[in-house]
C-alpha cells in the first residue's frame, strides 16, 4: 500500500461534501496549500470544494468559478482561491488571473482542471482524483510527504471522513 495515497468510496454527494469538510478541518491551520481537484465533468469537484468552504465558515452562495475562473474567499484572516481552469485555452492565460497576489505558499488554492494550467502551476500538496457515475463516486488522494499525517488521519477514521457516525 502506498502510504502517500488513499482511495475512498463516496456513496453520494453528501459524502463528497463531507470529505471536503473533513479535509478543510484537517488542513485549515496550514499557512499555504495547493490542492488539485481532478475528474471528468460532473465528478464532484465543486461539491467537494463547497464542503471545504462551508467547513471554513463561508456562508451564502458558493459559486462555481466556471465563468469567473477564480472565486476568492477569506477565512480566519487568510485567503482561499477556488479556481476552475476548464475554460483556459492556453496555460499562458494564467498570468492574466492575478494569482501572484495570493500565491499558494501564503494562501489556499483549490484548483479544478489543473491540467489546463500545464507546467505554469506548482506541484500540488494534495491531488484529489474524483471518478464514478451517478450518485456513487470514489476519490483517490495523493499527498506530498508533508501531508502524510493527513492521509493517516483519514485512514484511521474513514467513517468520519465521509460524514457518517
Amino acid at each position: 500500500m502506498n502510504e502517500l495515497q488513499l482511495d475512498l468510496e463516496l456513496p453520494d454527494a453528501a459524502a463528497t461534501e463531507a470529505l471536503g469538510a473533513r479535509l478543510a478541518g484537517l488542513l485549515a491551520a496550514r499557512q499555504g496549500l495547493l490542492v488539485y481537484l481532478q475528474g471528468e465533468l460532473g465528478a464532484g469537484k465543486t461539491t467537494l470544494a463547497r464542503g471545504w468552504l462551508r467547513a471554513l465558515g463561508v456562508r451564502g452562495a458558493i459559486r462555481s468559478p466556471t465563468y469567473t475562473l477564480v472565486e476568492p474567499y477569506e477565512f480566519d484572516g487568510r485567503s482561499l482561491l477556488h479556481l476552475d481552469l476548464y475554460r483556459l485555452n492556453d496555460p499562458a492565460e494564467l498570468e492574466q488571473l492575478g494569482l501572484s497576489d495570493t500565491p499558494p505558499d501564503r494562501s489556499h488554492w483549490l484548483v479544478e482542471w489543473p491540467e489546463r494550467g500545464g507546467d505554469r502551476l506548482p506541484a500540488p500538496d494534495l491531488r484529489i482524483l474524483l471518478g464514478g457515475r451517478g450518485p456513487s463516486r470514489h476519490a483517490r488522494l495523493d499527498a506530498s510527504p508533508a501531508l502524510r499525517p493527513l492521509l493517516e488521519a483519514l485512514r484511521r477514521d474513514r467513517r468520519t471522513a465521509l460524514g457518517k457516525t
